[in-house]
Order: C-alpha cells, then sequence, then structure tokens
C-alpha cells in the first residue's frame, strides 16, 4: 500500500514524505495550496454535518504543496547518505569493475580512504563489489591503478526522494521522474 504523501513547498520543491493524517491536517486547516497525481490516494471521512445531514470527506491527494514561503531554500540541503541510497544511485554498479551486484553483495567504498581523511559524503563514496573493495584497500584510486567506471555525485532533491526506497505510486513516481536533472543515472 502507498500511504503517504509527497509534500511539496508553494514551488513544488520536494520537502518530505508525510502521512495521511499528517496530510489530512493540511487539508483541514487550508493550507494545501495546489495538488497533483492522477487520482487521489484515499478519501477520509469524518462525522456528519447536524444542519445538513452530510458526511465530511477530505480526498488526500498523493502530492500536496502547502501555501506559503519556504523557510530554507531546499535546494541547498545536501541530502543525507544511507548505504541504500548509495547503491541506488550508482545503480548497483561496482565503481572499479563496472559489473552489476545486488545491494547485499555490494559495499561502501571511500575513494580517500577514511583513514586519511575522507569523508562520509556523496561526492567521496561509491559502491564496490568486495573483490574490487577489497584489491584497492587503504589506497586511492590512482595509487591501486583502479580508475573509476563512473564518477560520483551528489543526487538533486528530486533524486533523493526516489533514491530512499519507499513503495511510491507510479503517478508520483513518474511526477519525480520528469523532475530529475539531464543526465541523471535514475532517468
Amino acid at each position: 500500500m502507498h500511504q503517504h504523501v509527497l509534500q511539496l513547498d508553494i514551488q513544488g520543491t520536494p520537502q518530505r514524505w508525510i502521512t495521511l493524517q499528517q496530510a489530512a491536517l493540511n487539508y483541514a486547516t487550508d493550507a494545501v495550496a495546489w495538488v497533483d497525481g492522477e487520482t487521489p490516494l484515499r478519501t477520509l471521512r469524518g462525522g456528519f454535518n447536524s444542519a445538513t445531514g452530510r458526511q465530511s470527506a477530505i480526498e488526500v491527494h498523493p502530492i500536496i504543496a502547502l501555501r506559503g514561503a519556504p523557510k530554507i531554500n531546499l535546494f541547498e540541503v545536501v541530502p543525507g547518505v544511507t548505504k541504500l541510497k548509495l547503491f541506488r544511485r550508482d545503480r548497483c554498479t561496482c565503481a572499479y569493475c563496472g559489473q552489476r551486484f545486488s545491494e547485499r553483495e555490494l559495499q561502501c567504498e571511500h575513494i580517500v580512504p577514511a583513514s586519511r581523511g575522507g569523508g562520509w559524503t556523496w561526492m567521496n563514496l561509491v559502491s564496490a563489489c568486495g573483490a574490487c573493495n577489497s584489491r584497492k584497500a587503504n589506497r586511492t584510486p590512482e595509487e591501486a591503478g583502479m580508475p573509476l567506471v563512473y564518477l560520483p555525485y551528489v543526487p538533486s532533491r528530486f533524486e533523493h526522494f526516489l533514491l530512499e526506497g519507499r513503495h511510491i505510486r507510479a503517478d508520483v513516481h513518474e511526477w519525480l521522474a520528469a523532475r530529475l536533472p539531464k543526465g541523471s543515472r535514475l532517468g
């Protein structure tokens, strides 16, 4: 079941995934500026109006944009790195041999080894198979004679939401995919 709603700012920048209940609160407080998605995610029903006898209902769409100006520019916020997001960014491909592997067969590999000051950042991490990671060991790719077959990059906001690996409705996936940067590995 696809039970999460993609919350955007008024400009259409993804902010976070929210629950149906959080989305309903935004609808009830008139905070929703616009919606998207082929069909509503769910219709939530409430109590009955004593004057009209009609039951209240809120149609929750899979994508909602909230009114008001964003407090920060989310495009300046670097998405957090996790092992699974890294493997998905790299399309489960070893950065040294170019072979594809399952997520459980891959390892996070520091281009500049952590022991030599290399950080846990998007630009210093790539996916590697166990054999290549062991062969490279505590060296840079140049020192090991193992050039990268692709370069690391920092995912955009739109890529970040796809990399999280949630079960995303097809229409929400298409909405995010349509906004990926040119040349994205996820496109």
